[in-house]
């Protein structure tokens, strides 16, 4: 998946109630180490990732590019926010030829169920709805992950569809600004 295209980028840090979104930084690494090795964070988008290899792998500045957010809580890293075109070998079964932008989230198990996804998403949908005006954006989650079902709902999301892949039903939404109130 690629990026956003044509899009300023870094944009201003954006503010939310308890949280910043921001660039990637340096001081981030260990965060998203931690994020890609977590056994409870992997457990619906293909698993953790070994620890050894990560702390090989991972640039001293990771998810440096266009589209992602990192979340920022109290000055430390919970989580990121991002926008990916579905492009290539990565786009959708439902809708194969749209190359919409994806939102995903991934947040470390300590910040779940305090409402940060919903808050930093909801920024991010803002922030895009004023970017790139009247583009959709879909979001992808397994059938069996109750908590992002909630998320993609409470969010907005309607549903386009089902699939399978990665051995598990897939649920397949789309959320336009033109649809959002307020």
């Amino acid at each position: 998946m690629t990026g956003l295209g044509p899009v300023a980028w870094p944009p201003a840090p954006i503010r939310t109630e308890r949280l910043v979104l921001r660039e990637s930084e340096a001081r981030d690494r260990a965060a998203f180490i931690e994020l890609f090795a977590s056994p409870e964070v992997g457990a619906y988008v293909g698993g953790p990732r070994p620890r050894d290899e990560l702390e090989r792998t991972v640039p001293e500045i990771p998810g440096r590019r266009p589209g992602l957010f990192v979340i920022e809580l109290g000055g430390a890293m919970i989580g990121t926010v991002e926008f990916n075109r579905r492009e290539g070998e990565h786009r959708s079964q439902v809708r194969p030829d749209a190359g919409e932008a994806d939102l995903g989230y991934l947040f470390l198990p300590e910040a779940w169920g305090r409402g940060y996804a919903a808050e930093a998403s909801a920024a991010a949908l803002a922030w895009f709805a004023d970017t790139l005006p009247g583009e959709p954006v879909i979001l992808c989650t397994q059938t069996a992950n109750a908590r992002s079902m909630r998320l993609a709902a409470k969010l907005g999301f309607t549903e386009v569809g089902r699939f399978e892949a990665w051995g598990a039903e897939q649920w397949m939404g789309e959320w336009s600004s033109a649809g959002q109130s307020g």
